[in-house]
């Protein structure tokens, strides 16, 4: 739900002010493609409708969010192209190559899904980039990056909660790559609680 809330949160930013400035389209490139991977045994399983319906709002939602930029003649103009250079398409090849390498099954899903894993762990870094750059972040982009860095933190109580409670609980690929996301939010997890705290503007140092 937190992971929801943050991509409802983006798109009424866009939506309903009709302004994509501070996002990052790097960002949501990589994100579209950690989701049409992922969600592929759509394809092929069933688990729940709830499950179902899950995966078609993540991945309707995630394109959706990349025509709005690209396309969207006044959210387009928002887009602040200058800033947002992270050369994304280099974080996707050392992914691929690792899901080749470290998997837990070496099927064509369980590949896409382990290359998911490992590509949502750094799908924040341009993101991230481009915030330092501007350095000025607006009350729903924060809110956006702070939702998406907490749903990933609860997933790590989860776990925590999960090995202790569940025997044989041990998914150590999960694991590292939610660890290693988690990680790049703790600077922004820092400058957001003291933007809160002191009751000012959320800046991130250059």
């Amino acid at each position: 739900m937190t992971h929801l809330a943050s991509v409802l949160v983006l798109l009424l930013k866009i939506h309903t002010i009709k302004s994509c400035a501070g996002v990052s389209l790097k960002t949501q490139e990589l994100y579209a493609i950690v989701f049409a991977t992922r969600y592929l045994d759509i394809l092929t399983s069933f688990y729940s409708i709830y499950n179902t319906l899950m995966k078609l709002i993540f991945l309707g939602s995630s394109f959706s969010i990349v025509w709005y930029i690209r396309y969207h003649k006044t959210v387009h103009r928002t887009y602040d192209r200058e800033q947002d250079t992270f050369r994304h398409w280099f974080l996707v090849l050392p992914c691929i190559l690792l899901a080749l390498l470290i998997h837990e099954k070496f099927t064509f899903l369980e590949v896409l899904w382990t290359f998911s894993l490992y590509l949502e762990a750094v799908a924040i870094l341009p993101q991230l980039v481009l915030l330092q750059r501007t350095r000025n972040i607006d009350n729903l982009t924060g809110q956006y990056i702070f939702l998406l860095g907490g749903y990933r933190g609860f997933y790590i109580l989860n776990w925590i909660y999960r090995y202790f409670t569940e025997p044989h609980f041990v998914h150590w690929i999960t694991w590292i790559a939610g660890l290693v996301q988690t990680l790049l939010y703790a600077d922004f997890f820092y400058y957001y609680f003291q933007s809160w705290k002191n009751n000012k503007k959320l800046q991130l140092p250059a």
